[in-house]
């Protein structure tokens, strides 16, 4: 389980990250029945990169995978062209990634949008490495 003390954690990591580049952004944590448990919009951040900073970590949670794998099952002639369409829309480039436990078992997931694929990337991944176990 991901505590509220962690997701805040995670957000203020994003957000350095997010400050040093120079760019705003969006960071969602949901818990791991991909459920919100804590966002952020920066000052600035595009107002719609919230639904994608939300469905980043919604895929993420949902498969327990980094966003951009799943992209990978995605691309035509991939092993699973069309699954994006699945579970209500999923968004599968970089930006979303997996929390685990010390068990690697899913806690949760983080999910970045406002800049660049790249850097969104990694916004989530200096997020994700403040919940680190």
């Amino acid at each position: 389980m991901m505590t509220i003390n962690e997701a805040r954690r995670i957000i203020a990591a994003g957000e350095a990250r997010a400050r040093e580049i120079g760019i705003a952004v969006n960071i969602a944590v949901l818990d791991a029945g991909a459920h919100l448990k804590a966002f952020a919009r920066m000052d600035g951040a595009l107002l719609g990169s919230i639904d994608i900073a939300v469905g980043k970590a919604r895929t993420a949670a949902l498969f327990s995978m980094r966003t951009e794998a799943i992209g990978e099952f995605c691309k035509p002639g991939g092993t699973s062209f069309g699954l994006e369409q699945t579970n209500g829309g999923l968004v599968v480039f970089a930006g979303g990634i997996p929390l685990t436990d010390t068990n690697k078992l899913l806690i949760g997931a983080v999910g970045v949008s406002g800049g660049a694929v790249s850097q969104d990337l990694e916004i989530a991944q200096a997020a994700a490495a403040a919940i680190a176990r």
